[in-house]
């Protein structure tokens, strides 16, 4: 009888030793018995003692592939770098944030953030300004009229929607600009949520939808629609089963934590009005982070929160605008509600009427910028046309990207264009209010 030992190794890297008994009688060699070797992992291999004469048993463990951090790999988990970034960036964000506390103090106090909305404390123009837009939404949907006379009066009724609110902001001495930018904004937005309750109930009756009539006329509808994530009217829209609190507190938390980048911005601010030539390219950067902020604030945070609260069901507010590769792809996927207002009721009825693409495109950059205007220049009660012509000027930007940039360069192009493009219009803005209303700046 022979005894054979040796190492072997398993396809999952167990390694052990083991012996084999092998035997030259006859009556040894046709029993064919199996034994079994145990590794020192408990990995167990049988094998004929037959076949085993003497020889190293091992298994391969290497086969072809890549690292998980090349492209080619198709890993895509990466939750805990991301889990990472987010720590390293809170203790960043601590050690500013005391740096600046030591050595500004408190910048934005609440008595500080109630006189940017009232100037004088027994004067609310402002609210009052606001509470009064709820008119314009009773006098829309009072009564039985013809259709000619209620045309004439819904123009009338939207006419009066952006010069009533814009005359106020102009002549009453104690509004102040952010509370004209609000006032304004609410009415731009009723302004819209009426254009499209009225379009959508012409389209039901053209399509003799009976219950129509009687469902746009309750008021409770109404003021849901009022308040709704939304800008576009339809007869039913989707709800959620139940309110989610904890969903609900995170987008509470986070409205609230969104307004503390104030402290990062405005010794940089305060620092660049003198001189503004030299310290403009430096200070885009803190600008552009502001308009990230208000980006998620407003567009993920409150947005959310307030269709949470209501149980609305299309949480659709944007889209992956940040992998925009045109200026269109952009301005199609940043705002969804304002974009589907155009397109549903501007841009897609401009085409049935036989206008071509590029004069709908270019009117609905025109309408764009008479808003962005609007809700800039009359609060500020100063007429730049800064934010005109900065939206008017995306008109051949979207060309020149769209046509001789794609992939990369095109994402490129539009950061750039996020990055120094809005952050000058709206720098160029607070210049000239800073020199109307406290002297030169050289």
């Amino acid at each position: 009888m022979q005894v054979t030992t040796g190492r072997w190794t398993d396809r999952r890297g167990c390694q052990g030793s083991g012996s084999s008994n092998s035997s030259s009688s006859s009556s040894s060699s046709s029993n064919n018995s199996s034994q079994t070797l145990q590794g020192n992992r408990g990995c167990i291999i049988m094998r004929s003692t037959s076949k085993i004469v003497g020889s190293v048993f091992s298994c391969s463990c290497h086969v072809f592939q890549e690292s998980l951090l090349s492209s080619a790999s198709g890993y895509s988990n990466y939750r805990g770098i991301l889990n990472w970034c987010v720590v390293m960036l809170g203790l960043s964000n601590a050690r500013l944030f005391l740096e600046n506390i030591i050595k500004y103090g408190i910048l934005v106090d609440p008595i500080q953030v109630v006189s940017l909305f009232l100037k004088d404390p027994y004067s609310w123009p402002a609210a009052c300004l606001i509470i009064d837009s709820c008119l314009f939404f009773f006098y829309s949907i009072k009564g039985t009229i013809s259709k000619t006379t209620g045309l004439i009066l819904h123009i009338l009724n939207l006419t009066s929607m952006l010069i009533f609110p814009s005359a106020t902001v102009l002549t009453v001495t104690s509004m102040t600009p952010v509370g004209g930018v609000l006032s304004l904004g609410v009415y731009t937005v009723l302004f819209l949520k009426l254009y499209s309750y009225q379009d959508t109930n012409r389209w039901c009756r053209e399509i003799r939808q009976a219950k129509a009539k009687r469902m746009t006329r309750s008021y409770s509808y109404m003021y849901y629609f009022v308040f709704a994530p939304t800008l576009c009217y339809q007869l039913n829209f989707p709800r959620s089963p139940r309110i989610r609190k904890t969903f609900l507190m995170r987008r509470l938390f986070e409205m609230v934590r969104g307004n503390t980048h104030t402290h990062w911005m405005v010794p940089t601010i305060q620092n660049s009005m003198k001189p503004f030539q030299v310290r403009i390219l430096y200070i885009q950067v803190p600008n552009h982070l502001i308009w990230l902020i208000f980006f998620y604030w407003f567009f993920h945070s409150s947005l959310n929160f307030v269709a949470e609260l209501l149980q609305f069901g299309d949480r659709e507010f944007y889209r992956d605008w940040w992998n925009s590769e045109t200026v269109t792809y952009f301005w199609a996927n940043w705002n969804i509600p304002v974009h589907k207002w155009c397109l549903r009721h501007f841009y897609k009825p401009m085409l049935r009427r036989g206008i071509n693409k590029f004069l709908a495109q270019t009117a609905v950059f025109l309408v764009s910028a008479f808003f962005h205007e609007y809700l800039v220049s009359v609060p500020l009660k100063m007429f730049r046309l800064w934010a005109f012509m900065g939206m008017m000027a995306q008109v051949p930007l979207a060309w020149f990207v769209g046509r001789f940039l794609n992939g990369n360069y095109g994402n490129t192009a539009v950061w750039i264009s996020l990055i120094i493009g809005q952050p000058v219009a709206v720098l160029m803005y607070v210049h000239d209010y800073y020199v109307i209303h406290y002297g030169s700046t050289t």
